[in-house]
């Protein structure tokens, strides 16, 4: 992000670009506030009986009464429907039953009846000429129906205001809604839709980020947990993909780790399950009713995070940021969503997705599958679905069944990010595949014997009304939640039918790497632990490339194939390091903390001072093999020197290999002893050598091979020391 990238320019461009941050945030502000008139009226437009939680959440305004007994209350819902539309009835007695003015009542007398001893009446219509509103009895006499019927005239609005009146007592409610008859335009209603989605997305990338960043190393100690232990792997997995908001993100994490040998099998199969439970979190926080503050939530964040200097503070203000775009966008999108309920067509074409039957369940699984396959984010999916069921365009048994499809449609993204992969990362991904279509086989044996349950609780958590928001978030949970428990017993089982199922394939070291993907990208502190992996294996390979060193210059013959074995490494190193270097360039170039961006450079300072390394241990080798090729060879006295020698650098790279592998900075003090020791004793042998000259005749070729090598064992010590203060953070 370029907001990212001024820290350390100079102090003009650091005004520019806080010039930049501050225009390019009122334009936002300015643009949000000239589309409000796109999305600004809200309502259910065309419901034929309003849920009365989603027709203002039975509070009352709070606003002075006009007299002792009159109330005003906002119980009918706004409306709207585009000119031709069919009459609109509302049924009022069912809206008002669950209203504190008929909770009252019922309390201090208790023969009232609601359908009974309410009337009501049309008491104010200030534009009848756009919408004529009357009240007349309903088809189910048996229950006393009462309906407000609107019947659209011409484009425009009009406000209407309804008395209800309880009969035994004299006591009186107003509800005043807004009716406004609107001409489809169909710009309008695309830009609403994608512009709600796209700053959804959005929130729900930057509240990802804002998470990952407070989380910080937290993160990495999560991960860092997963061993053998069944529930602790469904933890981490579950804590990780609430802390970075997308399972997509954790699976394509879990690949890579299985890639780079980092995860095993079985623990990922673990946090694979954990992930699935996790991303249930994403569905819970879209049920907040807090869309009215999605705005200021936005605003407040933005300006904090646009200004604030603190590292943390700025990602705890990108963290509110995202938060409010999220409801900000759900809010555009499900006024979207209700100009869509008021167009016949999309109507008639919405009432096709019909989840009553098995074949009906399982072609709404198919088409939230297709979806999410598409826009690779079962997040935005699940946001449409969610926003479409509260605005009543689809039923709720149909939105469930869709977010089941949506949860086998995030399995593409594992399986894209194992293409290349090694096979047990491969054989993750297609668990992940396994373990969702699994689930949606045995939810739709028992779907519709299920469903109602799930309501009753959604209901009984609402206090007594159904919110289908609710319910579709603890659909999503229960399902991810009863199929971990279903396969817990089995993990074993699985990792042992996959090993058979997908077989090893012969591979061989090639020069460069698959294990550093770019979507690890999207989680920064991952991805920086996976490329400290990538410099971990350079420090392994110089480590073995020593080891093979010591055992070519030892031999009187040496190993034809362990010589090209060490070639090989060294030129394996050098394409790691060029990786290494691309990866963490885009990791640097990101919206990365400030904890990650200083990890980054130390990382990128060791894999040079690695790739180094192997380059004079592969200088050392040509010493001798061209030394070999004259004819010549080291006596017995400068051998035993140069083995020792070796020995003792061999040891240095291993101390700070381990401090490197163990985080232990605290190896740097040990390391000036150790690489001053290596200085010392390659000037001793140098000037030991220096003496025999003058007293014995040696061959030119003995000569510059012996010094050269002293001087390339010295070069790798100093390379050792320079990785040991980056690992300190020194320099």
């Amino acid at each position: 992000m370029v907001f990212n990238q001024i820290d350390n320019q100079p102090p003009g461009k650091i005004l520019r670009a806080r010039f930049l941050r501050l225009t390019l945030f009122l334009a936002l502000v300015a643009a949000i506030f000239q589309g409000s008139e796109l999305w600004g009226s809200s309502g259910n437009a065309g419901e034929q009986t309003p849920d009365p939680i989603a027709a203002g959440d039975g509070e009352a305004d709070k606003l002075p009464a006009k007299n002792g007994n009159r109330i005003p209350v906002k119980l009918i819902p706004d409306q709207r429907a585009i000119i031709g539309s069919p009459k609109t009835p509302i049924d009022l007695v069912r809206l008002f039953a669950g209203s504190d003015f008929v909770h009252n009542a019922q309390e201090k007398d208790d023969e009232f009846d609601i359908a009974k001893h309410l009337t009501f009446e049309v008491e104010h219509n200030t534009k009848k000429k756009y919408v004529e509103a009357e009240i007349v009895n309903g088809p189910d006499a048996h229950h006393h129906q009462r309906l407000l019927v609107l019947d659209w005239k011409k484009v425009g609005k009009t406000d209407i205001t309804v008395k209800v009146t309880n009969v035994r007592s004299g006591k009186a409610i107003a509800s005043k809604l807004t009716a406004e008859v609107w001409e489809p335009d169909w710009w309008q209603l695309l830009f609403t839709v994608v512009g709600g989605l796209g700053i959804f997305l959005l929130g729900m990338k930057n509240m990802s980020e804002g998470l990952q960043a407070i989380a910080g190393s937290g993160l990495r100690r999560i991960i860092e947990m997963v061993t053998d232990n069944r529930f602790l792997a469904i933890g981490v997995g579950a804590t990780a993909t609430a802390v970075v908001q997308s399972s997509s993100i954790t699976t394509v994490m879990v690949v890579g780790f299985v890639n780079s040998g980092f995860m095993q099998l079985t623990q990922a199969i673990g946090v694979i399950m954990g992930a699935n439970i996790g991303t249930t979190i994403t569905g819970w926080i879209l049920t907040l009713k807090i869309g009215k503050f999605g705005l200021p939530l936005l605003g407040v964040g933005a300006f904090g995070y646009l200004f604030s200097r603190r590292d943390r503070l700025r990602y705890l203000f990108m963290l509110a940021m995202g938060l409010g775009m999220v409801f900000l966008g759900l809010e555009i999108m499900k006024n979207g969503f209700t100009m869509v309920k008021s167009l016949p067509a999309f109507e008639a074409w919405f009432n096709t997705f019909d989840a009553k039957t098995r074949l009906g369940v399982l072609q709404c699984v198919a088409v939230g599958c297709i979806l999410t396959f598409i826009v690779q984010s079962s997040s935005a999916t699940m946001g449409i679905t969610m926003g479409l069921a509260h605005v009543g365009v689809i039923e709720f048994d149909t939105a469930v069944a869709l977010v089941v499809g949506e949860n086998v449609g995030t399995t593409i993204t594992a399986v894209l990010a194992s293409f290349g992969s090694t096979t047990n990362a491969r054989r993750a991904a297609y668990f992940h595949v396994l373990f969702n279509l699994v689930g949606v086989f045995w939810v739709i044996m028992v779907f519709h014997y299920c469903l109602p349950g799930v309501k009753h609780i959604a209901t009984w958590m609402n206090r007594g009304t159904f919110d289908a928001m609710k319910g579709i978030a603890l659909a999503h949970t229960c399902f991810n939640v009863t199929n971990t428990l279903v396969f817990i017993p089995f993990m074993g089982s699985l990792a042992k039918l996959l090993i058979r199922s997908v077989p090893e394939r012969a591979a061989k070291e090639v020069p460069h790497l698959t294990s550093l993907d770019v979507r690890m990208l999207e989680t920064p502190v991952i991805a920086i632990e996976q490329s400290r992996v990538e410099v971990l294996r350079m420090a392994d390979g110089c480590d073995k490339m020593m080891g093979w060193l010591r055992e070519t210059i030892s031999a009187e013959h040496p190993d034809e194939t362990l010589v090209k074995k060490l070639f090989h490494r060294e030129e394996v190193l050098d394409a790691i390091q060029d990786e290494i270097v691309a990866f963490m360039t885009n990791i640097l170039a990101g919206s990365a903390p400030h904890d990650v961006v200083e990890e980054g450079r130390r990382q990128l300072r060791m894999a040079d001072e690695y790739e180094s390394v192997s380059d004079y241990i592969t200088g050392i080798q040509k010493f001798h093999l061209k030394l070999r090729d004259q004819g010549h060879r080291f006596d017995d006295a400068h051998q035993a020197t140069i083995l020792k020698l070796h020995e003792l650098v061999h040891e240095y790279l291993r101390l700070i290999n381990e401090g490197f592998e163990h985080r232990r900075p605290e190896v740097v003090t040990k390391a000036n002893s150790v690489g001053s020791e290596v200085k010392h004793r390659v000037k001793s042998l140098r000037d030991k050598h220096l003496e025999a000259l003058s007293e014995e005749k040696m061959s030119p070729f003995i000569n510059v091979a012996y010094m050269s090598t002293l001087n390339a064992y010295r070069r790798v010590g100093d390379h050792v020391l320079n990785i040991a203060e980056a690992l300190a953070g020194e320099k």
